[in-house]
């Protein structure tokens, strides 16, 4: 599996608790910043209805889609229990400052 990195703006342009888009040719990717400066990258669709996890609310690792407030696990995409259902996750690097994104997904989300 070969890793296609690419950069993708500073730590400090994304705000604590907040997400950036990246778009890509196989749909959005959001950058998520936690309140302890950890970085994650999901695929920017809930796997229940679709909404925009960008636009979700970031608490700990999770955050809460802004449709049905379904809480996705940032580190594995997996929906929080009772929910079912996983969106795709991305490999994140940090280079200093920089955040790099690889667009190969991480195994564990089959269709997402």
């Amino acid at each position: 599996m070969s890793e296609n990195w690419i950069e993708v703006g500073n730590l400090n342009e994304i705000p604590a608790l907040g997400a950036r888009i990246v778009e890509t040719q196989d749909g959005n990717i959001a950058v998520f910043r936690t309140k302890d400066d950890e970085v994650f990258a999901v695929r920017d669709k809930c796997p229940h209805k679709g909404g925009p996890l960008s636009q979700g609310i970031v608490s700990g690792k999770k955050v809460a889609c802004p449709l049905h407030d379904w809480k996705i696990n940032l580190d594995s995409g997996e929906a929080v229990a009772p929910d079912e259902g996983c969106a795709a996750t991305f490999p994140v690097k940090m280079d200093g400052d920089k955040i790099l994104l690889s667009l190969t997904p991480n195994e564990g989300c089959p269709n997402s």
